[in-house]
């Protein structure tokens, strides 16, 4: 696979995945994994091998269980990969002879003496293309001391088996779709339809499928690290990564050496909650603040020449994607490409993943000037020609993590209508994806894991959480449940908008970082950090902002190409 295909145009916006309970972050999704596996070819910090042994195109170091091959390049720099097998049942490794084969990349650290995991979040997310495909910037905010190790969880992506509930793509293009706007309108086909998809997952996965879930991940990375001959666990996890950091302090507190966390998912309603009824608290606040900062910016925004002010432009703005509720534009382009634009694609395929990034607030606000004065061809090819990606590793996830099945739900239609209906009055952005809530009431798969949230967790050295002010789908207040749930944890704050840290770029926040993953050195309480730059570059510039230290631009630059990643971080 070649350079251009894993790292596409800088300034390419999000597009929408399919939604969970939530709605995906930044659509494009998880790569071909046989691409990656062994055989990438594509071009951050990196060191020459010293190895034990070579023989053959395989390589071993001193101390560690696992033999490695050379699978690509980053920025010149080459990156290598292995799998392991681990038990189908971490908890009780003798009752089976089954395994999960889980595949792992590294990207070794000039200087590395120590490997520091990687989550992209998800639930779904590819460990080997986010590697590829970031590495680069996060080896630069990180440093040369640390060896960069992600991987594919099991059931994602190139681990197999795989959580999927189609035996082929022939398949799922025929069976796996259904029309799910409108809940009461199409609640009865939704139900019908959920009914033959939950059997589909519980026959297509076997009984792997009742082991795919977060606890049994969070053990897995105890074998990679058994593996890498690595006692202590350094680990950054973003997004629903922050779950299964949680998770993992959790269970295994004496390990935990240096946990970062970023843009948390609460796991108290994670885990025990038929909702989580605070992942979209700031998510208003975040559309408000682009209105905010497009007003203050003039002509750098597009949007602020139709409004004075910022209530304006949201009265205007509401106003014109309401109409689309009652008549969609009609966009013709040529014979083989034209569309409608609905209230849907604008409102959730359009605005919603654009909170999650504001580097694309710009390019956003230049699409949405030339909609609502009657232009609709840019419109439309960034967000009325979705094809909707696979969600079964979402669903599969997060249902055998959570309350689903007959166990927790009434199993009739209007039982499930009773208690989701007052859920949808939570927030101008719900109600959520419908056959998430269809699959959580009749999910099959049962649950095999006992894991149970707690407060006030001791772990070998406390917890770093990092969190925007405002988090589009996990809150700051998440955050704060964290910061109680882990003894001596502490929070940095940037104040500004997005998800997760990376949403925006902080010289003050990565410092923090590093001093906490080289020294351990934790934040005073209600430390908060400042974003670097403009919300709305003027005449299109990339930033707005320089440092005279060679290593401080250096870090602004990666902080800027990651928040610029129209594909990452993601969360359902």
């Amino acid at each position: 696979m070649d350079k251009q295909s894993l790292n596409p145009p800088e300034w390419a916006e999000p597009r929408r995945k399919p939604r969970i309970n939530k709605w995906k972050l930044f659509g494009a999704g998880i790569l071909t994994v046989a691409a990656f596996h062994w055989l990438a070819q594509v071009s951050p910090h990196c060191s020459h091998r010293h190895q034990d042994h070579h023989h053959n195109d395989r390589t071993t170091y001193p101390g560690e269980h696992i033999e490695w091959k050379p699978c690509g390049e980053i920025s010149n720099c080459s990156v290598e990969c292995s799998k392991i097998d681990v038990p189908i049942d971490q908890f009780h490794p003798d009752a089976s002879n089954k395994t999960f084969n889980v595949p792992i990349i590294r990207m070794r650290g000039k200087d590395g003496s120590k490997n520091i995991l990687l989550n992209p979040g998800g639930p779904g997310g590819s460990g080997f293309e986010f590697l590829h495909r970031r590495g680069e910037q996060l080896s630069t905010i990180v440093g040369d001391g640390f060896h960069l190790v992600s991987f594919d969880p099991r059931g994602i992506n190139s681990s197999s088996p795989r959580a999927s509930c189609y035996p082929s793509k022939e398949a799922r293009q025929q069976l796996g779709s259904v029309h799910d706007i409108d809940i009461v309108k199409d609640g009865a086909e939704i139900y019908a339809w959920t009914h033959n998809y939950v059997r589909a997952c519980e026959d297509t996965m076997g009984e792997h499928g009742k082991y795919i879930n977060t606890p049994q991940t969070a053990a897995d990375m105890n074998s990679i690290l058994d593996a890498l001959g690595q006692k202590d666990m350094y680990y950054w996890g973003f997004s629903y990564g922050t779950l299964l950091g949680q998770t993992y302090a959790t269970l295994f507190p004496e390990r935990s050496h240096r946990v970062i966390i970023d843009g948390v998912v609460n796991q108290f309603l994670w885990y025990q909650a038929r909702f989580d009824m605070e992942d979209l608290n700031d998510t208003e606040n975040v559309m408000d603040g682009l209105l905010k900062e497009c007003i203050k910016s003039g002509d750098a925004c597009p949007l602020s020449s139709m409004a004075d002010s910022w209530e304006d432009l949201k009265d205007k703005f509401l106003s014109f994607v309401g109409e689309l509720k009652e008549q969609p534009m009609n966009v013709y382009v040529n014979n083989s490409v034209y569309g409608l634009l609905d209230y849907q694609k604008i409102w959730y395929g359009a605005l919603f993943p654009v909170l999650y990034k504001p580097q694309f607030w710009g390019m956003f606000a230049e699409r949405m000037e030339k909609l609502m004065n009657g232009n609709a061809t840019e419109a439309l090819m960034a967000y009325g020609l979705d094809d909707g990606e696979d969600s079964d590793a979402l669903y599969t996830v997060s249902m055998n993590d959570g309350l689903s099945g007959p166990l927790h739900w009434p199993q009739d239609l209007e039982s499930l209508l009773d208690i989701v209906m007052p859920t949808f009055n939570r927030s101008v952005f719900a109600p959520d994806d419908l056959v998430y809530l269809f699959a959580k009431q009749q999910w099959r798969i049962p649950k095999t894991h006992n894991y149970v949230p707690r407060n006030g967790v001791e772990t070998a050295h406390p917890l770093l959480i990092l969190t925007t002010t405002y988090d589009p789908v996990c809150p700051l207040i998440s955050a704060r449940s964290a910061e109680a749930a882990f003894k001596d944890s502490k929070i940095v704050e940037v104040k500004g908008y997005g998800h997760c840290s990376v949403a925006v770029p902080s010289l003050c926040l990565a410092k923090h970082v590093r001093a906490f993953l080289y020294n351990g050195t934790m934040p005073a309480n209600d430390t908060q950090c400042e974003v670097d730059g403009p919300y709305f570059k003027p005449n299109g510039t990339a930033s707005a902002v320089s440092f005279e230290d060679p290593g401080d631009q250096a870090i602004h630059l990666a902080q800027m190409a990651l928040a610029r990643d129209p594909d990452w971080p993601w969360r359902v």
